[in-house]
């Protein structure tokens, strides 16, 4: 009995007890697949959604683009630049003194005019020499004197009438009496103070009457025709100046005009305190507007180098990251419409020259760069190209 009913109790529902248990795990799947379909619509529509949202914003974008900023173009080309080496120094004279007396005196009279110009030779002040003019009186009467002494001992020593030392005495007054004569001449030359060489006259300095001493400045003297460009090069620009190298010479005075000259000095050594070397250069100055002291800017021609890539240097934005241009490039959009944009490109510049600079880096012949109107532009941005001419190349660079 115990055993049948035993085996007849486990079947009171129809199913054994653990058929019945093992279907609560199958409920929970059904459930984690249902949550996993609804989640992954939840996440299909959100993703669905961030892309329309973005396809939206970026087709209303498109459609609002502001419009292109106006440029003036200009394309970079090949060409041959002068090699030019810049350096700054002074002008002075190749003749310039400071008229002085060499012997002491009163001035009588003064025969110049201050700021004229005067030849070689020109007297210009005369020193009190009446003593100087009485001794040299004085010495030509013993002169004439001595010559009749000696005329008349050389007749009688030929006659035998009279000794040889009587010649000899006579022959040496004679000779003493010239000495003296020439000596004084020489002292009334440097009584009459004349101008070395052709010159303009300076500011005179002296007064009649006025006493001198040896030495003392009269006026100056500058000849004008040609000077001296006197300036300094750097130990590593040494090795290229030549001698009969052409020089340009710009002063504050003229703007806007130069000069021509050429090198004529180099000093043969370095200068241990500031490792530069002093370069001369001669200049004609025909119409004396030169004057010395004149601070001068001088250009020194180059032997030629290479052509290369130059662009307008109003094209380069010089900052201190570095130097960059806008180059203009062609970009086709979604709608296939081709537009130019303006990307920052940067560069390596080199010499400039003339309103040009070199671009040894970054550009090649044919690039388009923006000239003028950068200021307002960004990476990126849309450009026209403007009809307007280019600005001129400023006379003078400016001045910082």
């Amino acid at each position: 009995m115990c055993s049948s009913d035993l085996q007849t109790e486990s079947h009171i529902s129809g199913q054994p007890i653990k058929e019945k248990q093992a279907k609560r795990p199958v409920r929970l799947v059904r459930w984690f697949i249902i949550v996993g379909l609804l989640l992954a619509l939840l996440v299909g529509a959100l993703v669905g959604f961030n892309a329309f949202r973005s396809h939206m914003i970026a087709q209303f974008f498109a459609n609002n683009k502001p419009p292109p900023s106006n440029v003036t173009a200009a394309e970079a080309k090949t060409e041959v630049i002068p090699n030019l080496l810049t350096a700054v120094g002074d002008l002075v004279a190749v003749h310039q003194v400071n008229v002085t007396t060499d012997v002491p005196g009163r001035i009588t009279e003064i025969l110049f005019t201050a700021g004229s110009h005067v030849k070689a030779g020109t007297p210009l002040v005369q020193l009190f020499d009446a003593p100087e003019q009485g001794d040299l009186a004085s010495f030509k009467a013993q002169a004439t004197v001595g010559e009749q002494q000696l005329d008349r001992a050389k007749q009688l020593a030929s006659r035998q009438f009279g000794p040889q030392s009587t010649v000899d005495t006579a022959q040496a007054t004679y000779d003493q009496a010239k000495a003296g004569i020439a000596k004084t001449e020489a002292l009334i030359s440097q009584k009459l103070v004349r101008a070395p060489f052709e010159g303009d006259l300076g500011v005179r300095q002296v007064e009649v009457g006025q006493y001198l001493t040896a030495g003392t400045q009269i006026v100056s003297l500058t000849d004008l025709s040609v000077l001296y460009a006197n300036m300094t090069v750097t130990e590593k620009q040494s090795s290229q100046i030549k001698v009969g190298q052409i020089v340009r010479i710009a002063v504050d005075a003229y703007p806007g005009r130069t000069f021509d000259g050429k090198i004529t000095t180099i000093e043969p050594q370095i200068a241990t305190d500031t490792r530069n070397i002093r370069v001369q250069a001669t200049i004609q100055n025909p119409d004396s507007i030169l004057k010395p002291g004149m601070f001068a800017t001088a250009t020194i021609v180059l032997p030629e180098k290479p052509p290369v890539v130059t662009i307008p240097e109003t094209a380069v934005d010089y900052t201190l990251y570095g130097d960059s241009v806008f180059l203009i490039t062609e970009k086709k959009g979604e709608d296939g419409k081709t537009t130019l944009t303006a990307e920052r490109t940067f560069v390596k510049t080199g010499n400039r020259v003339e309103g040009r600079v070199e671009i040894l880096k970054g550009l090649k012949a044919g690039d388009k760069v923006v000239a003028v109107g950068q200021i307002k532009l960004q990476s990126g941005m849309a450009v026209a190209i403007s009809t307007d001419p280019a600005p001129p190349v400023p006379a003078e660079p400016p001045r910082y």
